[in-house]
């Protein structure tokens, strides 16, 4: 299935490290922060990982699950870790789905259904198996990010965008280009000026469609 922002997220039942579980069960009922590898002992794959084990702390303060998902077996997995904790000098505490039949890949539409592994494969043949998939309490994809493998993901901009979410969810506000968590919002279109004013208080009117407040608290 193609997903797209604000569809569920499946609720499909994954083989990790970890052990065996339902997505919806391991989210219970905060975020959830998937993100997917190609392959075991790579390079880049190594450093983001790292990257996302550093950033366990800022993690739990937003009641938000990290996942990963790379396309080898779950003992593999263990092995991995190793090397992502003497490169991060981190742990990796967080589970990493075993998806060596494609099964997860697919479902989540990052490979073709007629994709396979040939023998002696590299990450090349799994290279657009690079998401991170952001979901929100009630189960609806709220963001996605692709990149190709020569390229590192930034988890500070993942986090950053994780805050812009949750500033946003549930309520009419939007976050401006660069906005970082503690900045004004901008009021949605929505409301009118009196209904924003009566909601949020002061707002500045800079232009008749761009009207800002104060983060709420």
């Amino acid at each position: 299935m193609a997903l797209r922002i604000n569809d569920t997220f499946p609720n499909l039942t994954v083989t990790t490290d970890q052990g065996s579980f339902a997505l919806h069960d391991y989210q219970g009922d905060g975020w959830l922060i998937l993100f997917s590898h190609p392959k075991d002992f790579t390079p880049v794959c190594t450093t983001e990982f790292g990257a996302v084990a550093q950033l366990a702390d800022e993690w739990a303060k937003r009641n938000t699950k990290v996942i990963g998902l790379s396309v080898d077996k779950a003992e593999e997995h263990v092995k991995w870790k190793a090397d992502i904790e003497t490169v991060s000098g981190a742990k990796a505490g967080f589970p990493i789905i075993a998806d060596d039949d494609l099964t997860v890949s697919k479902a989540l539409d990052m490979l073709p259904a007629d994709a396979y592994l040939p023998d002696g494969r590299t990450a090349a043949d799994s290279a657009s198996v690079r998401v991170v998939f952001i979901v929100a309490p009630n189960r609806k994809v709220q963001l996605m990010m692709t990149y190709p493998m020569s390229v590192g993901r930034n988890f500070a901009e993942v986090l950053r965008a994780l805050d812009a979410l949750q500033a946003t969810y549930g309520v009419p506000l939007a976050t401006p280009a660069n906005w970082v968590h503690g900045q004004d919002v901008i009021v949605a279109l929505s409301l009118d000026d009196a209904a924003a004013t009566a909601k949020f208080g002061q707002i500045d009117k800079k232009l008749p469609y761009l009207r800002t407040t104060k983060m709420p608290a």
